[in-house]
C-alpha cells in the first residue's frame, strides 16, 4: 500500500480549471432560451449516446437534456435529443468526452459530474450546473485525474458530495523465460485510487493497492484484471472496490497474435471457477489497510461497466449486484464490514426464470429496488421491482420489452432516475424511439410518459 497527497498535481489542475473551465462547445444549444436557473425546479436530466465515426452504436459521445417532472409524465411531450441540422445537433448539450461519458449527478439533480473517458482529454473531471433543457453551465475546476488514474478511469459518486476514481494497471507480463521454455508468473498489478470532493471540485487524497490475492489463489492462476464501482459505507470509513477476476492456466503457455506472432498474454483456464465474488476494502479517507473479502454465495464479478452496482441500504448494509452478468445481489454487513454469508438475493429465484443478468439497478429505500435485466430464455430487456428484505420480485411490463435492441441499450445503461417515490426510466431500443417509463414505487404501477426520439446508432442511457 502506497499513499501520497496530490499537492503539486492538484495545483496544476486548479490552474487548468481557471483557464479551461469557461470554454464552450459550439455544439451546445440553449433551445428555447428560457433559462430556468436555480429557481427551485427539480430538473430531470436525460442522457443519450450516439455512434462513433466508425458507426459503433452508442460509442461516440454523450448528450444531455433536462426536463421537468411534469414534462416527463406527459405522453405528448417529446425529447428529440439527436435531431440534427446538417452536421450540427439542434437540441441538448454535449458533455465533454471522446467516448460515452461516465456521468454522475447530485441527489437533487442540480449538478452533473463526469470524468472523460479515453482520448486526449481522458481522465479530465468536469462539473456542470443544470439550468434546464440544453442549458448546462460548466462550474468549478477541471481536474486532471489522468496523472493518477490514466485516461480510462472507472469512477462513481461514492457518496453524496464524494467521488472516487479507480484504475487497474502496472501488471507484470504473466510469464518469464524464452521460447519454448516459458514459465507462468502471476501478473500482480496495482489499483490506483483518487478521492474527489464534488462540491469544491478538488482531489483530496490519492492511494494505491499493490495486488495481493494470497498464495493459494495466486497459485491457482486467479488474478485481477479490472477495478470498478468504488462505494463508501454508511459511516464513510470504508471504501469497497469491485474487482474483475480471471484465471490463468498455470500449466499452460503464452498466447500470441495470430497475425504478427507477438506474445500477447497467457492461456486462460478452462476449469470451472471456484472463487466467489471478490471485493477490495480500504480505510477511507486515508486509503490504507487494504484487504480482500470474498462472498460464498456467487462466483460472478461485481463490475458496473457503465452503471453503479453497489448501494448503501436504509438499514446501513451495503448491497452489491453481480452486474452486469449475474442474477445476484449480495450483502456486506454494516456491523462487520464483511460479506454476510447468510444473505443472498437471486433474481432467477425471485421471478421463477432462468438466465437472468442484472444490467442496471437502483436501491430506493427500505429494501425496495428497481432492476433492469435480460434473460437467456427471451430476447429484449425487462424491468422488475424487488424487495431485498423478503427476497421477492414483481415484473413490470413495458410495450418494448421484447425488442432485441433493448438488450443492447441495457448493456450500456448508466443511471436510473429517482425523485421522491417515482423512478424514471428512459427506455429506447438502440436506434429506435421509446418513452420515459415512470414507476410509482408505492403502488408498483408503471406508466408511459414523454416520447423519446432517437437516430441510427443512438439511444438514451440514463436519467438523473
Amino acid at each position: 500500500m502506497k499513499k501520497n497527497l496530490f499537492r503539486i498535481a492538484l495545483l496544476s489542475t486548479v490552474i487548468a480549471g481557471l483557464t479551461l473551465g469557461s470554454c464552450n462547445n459550439d455544439d451546445n444549444n440553449n433551445d428555447s432560451g428560457n433559462n430556468g436557473g436555480d429557481d427551485g425546479t427539480r430538473w430531470i436530466t436525460l442522457t443519450g449516446s450516439f455512434p462513433d465515426a466508425g458507426g459503433t452504436a452508442g460509442n461516440g459521445g454523450t448528450r444531455a437534456y433536462a426536463i421537468t417532472q411534469e414534462n416527463a409524465a406527459d405522453p405528448n411531450y417529446e425529447v428529440d435529443l439527436f435531431k440534427m441540422e446538417g452536421e450540427k445537433y439542434v437540441n441538448g448539450f454535449a458533455l465533454k468526452s471522446s467516448r460515452t461519458a461516465r456521468v454522475q449527478a447530485s441527489e437533487d439533480g442540480k449538478f452533473l459530474y463526469n470524468i472523460q473517458y479515453t482520448g486526449t482529454e481522458g481522465g479530465v473531471f468536469n462539473k456542470y450546473k443544470v439550468n434546464g433543457e440544453g442549458k448546462y453551465e460548466e462550474v468549478g475546476f477541471e481536474l486532471n485525474t489522468a496523472t493518477i488514474l490514466g485516461t480510462s478511469p472507472r469512477w462513481v459518486k461514492a457518496a453524496e458530495g464524494i467521488g472516487v476514481g479507480v484504475s487497474f494497471g502496472e501488471a507484470l507480463d504473466p510469464y518469464t523465460g524464452t521460447a519454448p521454455n516459458y514459465k507462468y508468473r502471476h501478473p500482480k498489478g496495482t489499483i490506483k485510487i483518487a478521492n474527489i470532493d464534488l462540491n469544491s471540485t478538488a482531489i483530496t487524497n490519492t492511494g494505491s493497492i499493490n495486488i495481493e490475492l494470497g498464495t493459494e489463489l495466486e497459485a491457482k492462476g486467479y488474478h485481477v484484471w479490472r477495478a470498478d464501482v468504488p462505494v463508501l459505507n454508511q459511516d464513510k470509513t470504508k471504501l469497497y472496490i469491485g474487482l474483475g477476476i480471471r484465471r490463468h492456466n498455470v500449466n499452460g503457455t503464452v498466447t500470441t497474435n495470430t497475425t504478427s506472432g507477438a506474445i500477447n498474454g497467457w492461456q486462460l483456464s478452462t476449469e470451472v471457477r471456484d472463487l466467489g465474488t471478490v471485493t477490495y476494502v480500504v480505510d477511507y479517507p486515508r486509503l490504507t489497510n487494504a484487504k480482500i473479502i470474498i462472498s460464498n454465495n456467487s462466483k460472478i464479478d461485481n463490475l458496473g461497466y457503465r452503471t453503479l452496482t453497489q448501494y448503501v441500504g436504509t438499514d446501513g448494509n451495503l448491497y452489491q449486484a453481480t452486474a452486469t452478468s449475474g442474477p445476484d445481489i449480495l450483502r456486506i454487513s454494516k456491523a462487520t464490514g464483511e460479506y454476510d454469508q447468510n444473505y443472498h438475493f437471486n433474481l432467477n429465484t425471485a421471478l421463477s426464470i432462468t438466465g437472468a443478468q442484472i444490467k442496471a439497478w437502483r436501491y430506493i429505500k427500505d429494501g425496495l429496488a428497481v432492476v433492469l435485466y435480460t434473460t437467456s430464455s427471451a430476447t429484449g430487456g425487462y424491468v422488475a421491482l424487488i424487495n431485498l428484505n423478503d427476497k421477492t420480485a414483481t415484473k413490470l411490463t413495458t410495450e418494448i420489452e421484447t425488442d432485441a435492441a433493448l438488450a443492447s441499450t441495457f448493456g450500456q445503461f448508466q443511471n436510473i432516475g429517482l425523485v421522491g417515490d417515482n423512478v424514471y426510466l428512459p427506455l429506447t431500443p438502440s436506434g429506435k424511439d421509446g418513452n420515459i417509463y415512470i414507476i410509482n414505487t408505492k403502488t408498483k404501477e408503471i406508466k408511459k410518459g414523454a416520447k423519446l426520439k432517437t437516430a441510427t446508432g443512438s439511444f438514451f442511457l440514463g436519467a438523473y
